[in-house]
């Protein structure tokens, strides 16, 4: 008996020839992991001999390939006019009748063993043979319909996801992917909706999409059906997880990012509705303000995926969506991940070298450059506009477009988030894309020449002109011992996933302040001083705060994001983190700063590091910044995080700001917990000693030193060719630093510019029994290689 339908629970990934890749894997997931707790809504599938039987009963096949086997795909009018006919064949075209029968049959056993019968509708959804594959995605290229309900619609659904199989980016993608036409089937998967129009939905990734990290969970959320986020439309909120967290009952959220989910997709009114089983509508501005998952759901959603990527030996590639009924989550899909997963022979490293006006900027996708002619494309109609090389500038990307984008030196994008189409495509292509600008089509202008920058960090720019960059591609093999740690400094935790995959021995110096700086913004007095602030005031710190409880609950939850990705990113390797060492006039910068810093005349050697810890002006902040580090070294169990101070003047100051943070639970020898201090100051390598009875070790802040011992403000132009690490009385003191700490077998290292700068001052600190140099993060396999070279020579 021939088999037109067959339910997802009797489904394996041995059976894609039989039902195409996406419901094979819906039913792996429900028949092996639901016992497991991932939660997949019950379907049925018809198989690809459906498919070819209504093909060959509508005399079609013959007809097809006629039309396919003498197509030039790169041709757009050719290839759009050829996909157009084959669809129309295919929509005027019937189902047979004993195709009918088993489908109808189906529909109505799924239909009876629904709670609600009466109001039950379901989403129709491609499944290709040759989809969902672990070194080709076809992302998106086939149709999903939601909200279908009743026989009818559901026939009519069927022949749109057959026709789909002849969508203008599926005929050419095959090609491109040397995929034969005529041995590729469709399935149609016939699933029960999820409400998510009543709560919210998203993608997830088992892995960094940017990176390629391998320990994070990466979740994007919006209100409303999934359809938003997939095509880009909606800039969603974003999460990471760290995975080992999540394994070990812990709190694990690395970071959360509101998105302006300025959209939600519902069902409509079937009153009203006519042909349209869906509309799209303005989120209100409250619930804008607030993150579409809870951390219960978030941590739940990604234990799933845990769950998923460790059934299927490999990151993968997840849509979910989270019920407004019955508050539950479930998994709707599930693929590998086809990018970031590839093994990788070389590290490519992109490094902008100038600066330009900047005309527009969103979601970095990917970590290069590209340069071009800016080609405004609102249509794809357009598209014969698009020459090799040129820039794409649009308001967003759907699959239909994947012919065309393949031209471009680079993709930007005002709607869209890191999984949207447009990033998903660009990512596998290996072009860089900006995404959500909100204005680019607006902002930049059409035929004018400009730089797409995707090597800055999570925040992507496009520059007007052509600027200058580096192109590096490091092969990083088996490199040469050292006598010494490599290991590099850090200041935003966004490059953190990115710059683990550089070798080192751990994170020398993470830097505070620019989590504070850049993903806080505001002074941490104004946010514990709330409700004594103007009105004014106050406006501009609640929309920067939305989505957290209170105004602290923001700035020290910012502060534990900031630390426990850098942390997780390097684990068990040492991240040591550096209190914040803002001078007065930096503070004084943030939101409401000018009302509670001082003006000095010399700020670098003024209100500053430890001197402001235990002052009253400034205590109970800095107690904040405990509060975080306790956070997620307790809590988040992220013991590989040390803690620095800065800036330590006196040896009572070294005793009481060892006193002061014991008493906020962070007592040296504590749970691992080593104390290093700053040796940026004479003070500190003349007594040296002395000052290493409170503290674990010394880092060198060589930036300092060489200013304090030579007398030379750093930032004056007109003495800075004086500065110069190398100088001899600046080694002496270091030298006095080193021997301290190798007499008391202490940690000694350095993080200051110096090494990554000079190779031969590195040399001379090896020379001298220092035990870690924290280079900046494009200088180690240089510096690396000099000192194995200098060594063996």
């Amino acid at each position: 008996m021939t088999e037109y339908v067959v339910w997802f629970d009797q489904l394996t990934m041995n059976d894609v020839a039989r039902v195409g890749g996406k419901n094979a894997s819906l039913g792996e997931m429900i028949r092996h992991l639901a016992q497991a707790g991932v939660n997949v809504p019950p379907g049925f599938a018809t198989t690809t001999t459906a498919y070819r039987e209504f093909l060959a009963a509508n005399q079609l096949v013959d007809r097809i390939s006629g039309v396919l086997d003498t197509l030039d795909v790169d041709d757009i009018n050719a290839l759009t006019a050829a996909g157009k006919t084959i669809r129309a064949w295919i929509y005027q075209a019937t189902l047979p009748d004993s195709i009918l029968k088993d489908v109808t049959l189906a529909y109505e056993k799924l239909v009876a063993n629904t709670a609600d019968a009466d109001n039950v509708s379901f989403a129709v959804r491609s499944s290709a043979t040759a989809e969902d594959l672990a070194d080709a995605s076809f992302a998106g290229q086939q149709e999903t319909l939601l909200n279908v309900s009743g026989l009818d619609q559901l026939f009519e659904a069927i022949k749109i996801v057959f026709a789909s199989l002849y969508n203008d980016r599926a005929i050419a993608y095959r090609v491109h992917q040397h995929f034969p036409h005529d041995k590729v089937y469709l399935s149609a998967g016939i699933q029960k909706m999820v409400r998510s129009d009543l709560g919210a939905s998203g993608v997830m990734f088992t892995l960094d999409t940017e990176s390629g990290f391998r320990d994070a969970v990466f979740i994007t959320a919006a209100y409303g059906l999934g359809e938003t986020i997939v095509q880009g439309t909606v800039n969603p909120d974003e999460f990471y997880v760290y995975k080992k967290g999540l394994q070990a009952g812990r709190p694990a959220i690395l970071s959360r990012r509101l998105g302006t989910k300025a959209i939600e997709m519902v069902y409509a009114d079937q009153q009203h509705a006519g042909d349209t089983a869906t509309l799209t509508r303005e989120v209100e501005q409250e619930r804008r303000m607030r993150f579409a998952l809870s951390d219960s759901q978030i941590a739940a959603l990604a234990h799933q995926g845990l769950i998923i990527e460790q059934h299927y030996g490999r990151p993968m590639d997840i849509e979910w969506a989270l019920d407004g009924r019955d508050g539950q989550l479930y998994i709707v899909q599930a693929r590998p991940e086809t990018v970031e997963s590839r093994d990788k022979p070389a590290m490519e490293r992109f490094q902008l070298l100038e600066k330009g006006s900047v005309l527009a900027e969103g979601r970095a996708i990917g970590q290069k450059i590209g340069q071009g002619t800016a080609r405004q494309i609102m249509s794809i109609d357009q598209m014969h506009e698009v020459q090799p090389g040129d820039v794409l500038v649009t308001d967003m990307t759907d699959p239909d477009w994947e012919p065309i984008m393949k031209r471009a030196a680079a993709i930007v994008t005002n709607r869209g988030g890191r999984t949207c189409h447009a990033a998903i495509i660009a990512r596998e292509m290996g072009i860089p894309a900006v995404v959500g600008c909100g204005d680019a089509t607006s902002s930049i202008q059409n035929g004018t020449t400009v730089t797409v920058s995707c090597a800055e960090g999570d925040t992507g720019y496009v520059y007007e002109g052509t600027l200058k960059y580096e192109h590096n591609c490091l092969n990083t093999g088996e490199l040469p011992e050292l006598p010494v740690q490599i290991m590099v400094n850090v200041g935003n935790p966004s490059y953190a996933f990115s710059f683990s995959r550089i070798p080192n021995q751990g994170v020398g110096l993470a830097r505070l302040e620019f989590i504070i700086s850049n993903t806080i913004g505001i002074h941490p007095r104004a946010l514990l001083e709330f409700d004594q602030l103007p009105d004014n005031l106050k406006n501009e710190i609640v929309e920067r705060t939305a989505g957290y409880e209170t105004p602290i609950d923001f700035y020290v939850e910012k502060l534990v994001e900031g630390i426990a990705t850098l942390a997780a990113a390097f684990y068990p390797r040492k991240v040591i983190v550096r209190t914040s060492d803002f001078k007065s006039n930096e503070y004084a910068n943030l939101i409401g700063g000018d009302r509670y810093e001082p003006h000095e005349e010399n700020p670098m050697i003024g209100f500053r590091g430890a001197s402001r810890y235990f002052s009253d002006d400034f205590r109970a902040c800095f107690e904040l910044e405990c509060k975080a580090l306790r956070k997620v070294r307790d809590e988040m169990g992220l013991t590989n995080v040390e803690i620095m101070i800065p800036f330590c003047r006196t040896l009572d100051e070294a005793k009481q700001i060892t006193a002061l943070l014991a008493s906020q639970g962070l007592e040296r020898g504590t749970n691992d917990l080593r104390l290093i201090m700053m040796c940026e100051i004479p003070s500190n390598a003349l007594l040296a000693e002395d000052f290493l009875h409170y503290f674990d070790g010394y880092s060198i802040g060589s930036n300092d030193m060489t200013q304090l011992a030579l007398g030379i403000d750093r930032d004056s132009a007109l003495v800075s060719h004086l500065f110069d690490e190398r100088n001899p009385a600046v080694k002496k003191l270091l030298k006095m630093a080193i021997d301290a700490c190798r007499k008391q077998n202490k940690y000694i290292g350095i993080c200051g510019q110096g090494p990554s700068d000079y190779p031969d001052f590195a040399h001379w600190l090896c020379e001298q029994g220092i035990s870690s140099l924290s280079l900046n993060p494009d200088s180690v396999i240089q510096t690396w290689l000099e000192l194995a070279k200098t060594r063996h020579d």
